[in-house]
């Protein structure tokens, strides 16, 4: 009896940890970090790869599928993870450039972190701009996080030159 004891509690020590996820009741998250990695070629924080690990606040229902990713966007800045299953869930995950596209040559940054910046909203027929403060460093072309104040909200914005980004309107 001790014997089939000790078979039982080894096969439940090896269990997956997306068995472990199973029983919380919630998809892997740590997991899905994974997939993004593999699917980029790069780690998160690289580049290429996911800016941030997916949040761990989320609770996603547990994908019994195979995890479904591709790019996202026009300029593929985004990864869309998907659960195939029947009313399954889909989150997108910021990347920091696609390497898909080839590397340029290193230029260097047309803004500097914390510098102060024009902020331009640009739709058909109209611009607005504002000032703001660039919360990431960038070349000419590159997408970063901008904001218009202390307490304000991020948002993504292309740098068209130096201290000057465009928040577009379709």
């Amino acid at each position: 009896m001790k014997t089939l004891s000790i078979i039982v509690a080894l096969g439940a020590c090896t269990l997956a940890p997306a068995a472990v996820a199973q029983v919380s009741g919630f998809h892997d998250l740590v997991a899905i970090d994974d997939a993004v990695a593999r699917f980029t070629g790069a780690g998160i924080g690289r580049p290429g790869g996911a800016n941030l690990p997916v949040d761990r606040r989320m609770r996603l229902s547990p994908c019994r599928s195979e995890l479904s990713l591709s790019w996202y966007g026009a300029r593929q800045d985004n990864v869309l993870v998907q659960c195939p299953d029947a009313g399954g869930w889909r989150l997108f995950v910021a990347v920091s450039g696609n390497v898909r596209q080839g590397t340029a040559p290193a230029e260097p940054p047309a803004v500097a972190r914390g510098e102060a910046v024009t902020i331009a909203v640009e739709g058909d027929g109209f611009s607005v701009s504002q000032s703001g403060e660039a919360m990431e460093a960038g070349a000419v072309g590159a997408w970063i996080r901008v904001r218009t104040s202390a307490k304000a909200t991020t948002m993504r914005a292309q740098i068209t030159r130096p201290g000057l980004v465009v928040v577009p309107v379709d």
